[in-house]
């Protein structure tokens, strides 16, 4: 099999989401390869099941499925043994333990992820909020957020915020900009965890000037000089010390990886106040 033949097939009874979340998260551990994934939702009956597992014995490829009807699922199964197929069931393993664990019963239907909820809206509203008081461009943000991130300029601030507005987190956040000072609101605010982004300097450098030729602007700007980039950082580092909160560095870290840091202060500093 050739690296163009790599197939990952996604199979969900609901639209496949988590399934290919799994996959795609599997595939970056691969970088130097070629890997194609082909998604199928709503499959509901074992005929389907039968038919999509033609074409993955026809490729030499592996399923991934999340499948909560018990009998799709053993068709799976089985279907997989009987014709030496890879297929995980993603779901399967960690619904038994649950049952196993606290004796309860799922409900067994598909696509309760994508319900419009009490959780749906808490995460629409939160993103609407990351949107609203992106980039400082309202200070009253700062006094309403449960999180505001603070850093220079191409720090990820954005599309973190966006990402923890996915999760349900309202987020703000503040650029550092060279000679300004913070908002007075941001020193005020008592509920929010602030937190500040930073970056090596090279990988900075690095950014800002690929930023400016996608701009179509020369990358020797004073946006992208080495002594700037060097003055912002030492300016951001003194308000992040003045405001005493954790600092991350996000070089060579993705969005996923600085907002998993994020969630884990935030579930610690859920547990200290409920002491």
């Amino acid at each position: 099999m050739t690296n163009k033949d790599r197939i990952i097939y996604v199979c969900s009874d609901a639209v496949g989401e988590t399934a290919e979340a799994v996959a795609r998260a599997t595939m970056r551990q691969f970088s130097n390869e070629t890997i194609q994934i082909r998604r199928y939702g709503h499959v509901e009956s074992e005929d389907q099941i039968h038919s999509l597992m033609d074409q993955v014995q026809k490729t030499g490829g592996i399923m991934a499925y999340t499948l909560v009807q018990p009998e799709l699922r053993e068709k799976m199964k089985q279907e997989a043994i009987d014709r030496n197929i890879k297929a995980v069931d993603v779901m399967g393993p960690l619904m038994q333990a649950y049952v196993d664990t606290y004796n309860s019963e799922p409900k067994q239907l598909p696509g309760l992820r994508h319900e419009l909820d009490e959780d749906y809206f808490r995460r629409i509203e939160a993103i609407e909020f990351a949107v609203k008081y992106d980039d400082g461009r309202d200070a009253r943000g700062f006094l309403k957020a449960q999180v505001v991130l603070v850093g220079v300029s191409r720090t990820s601030k954005t599309p973190i915020s966006i990402f923890l507005g996915h999760k349900g987190i309202k987020v703000a956040n503040l650029p550092i900009l060279p000679d300004v000072k913070p908002p007075q609101e941001l020193y005020e605010a008592k509920n929010p965890f602030i937190i500040g982004l930073t970056m090596d300097l090279d990988n900075l450098l690095q950014i800002r000037k690929e930023r400016l030729k996608a701009i179509g602007l020369p990358d020797d700007a004073k946006y992208a000089s080495e002594d700037q980039v060097r003055k912002e950082l030492e300016q951001s580092k003194k308000i992040m010390e003045e405001l005493n909160c954790p600092i991350i560095n996000v070089s060579n870290k993705s969005i996923e990886e600085t907002a998993g840091i994020i969630m884990t202060y935030l579930d610690k500093r859920f547990e200290d106040q409920s002491k």
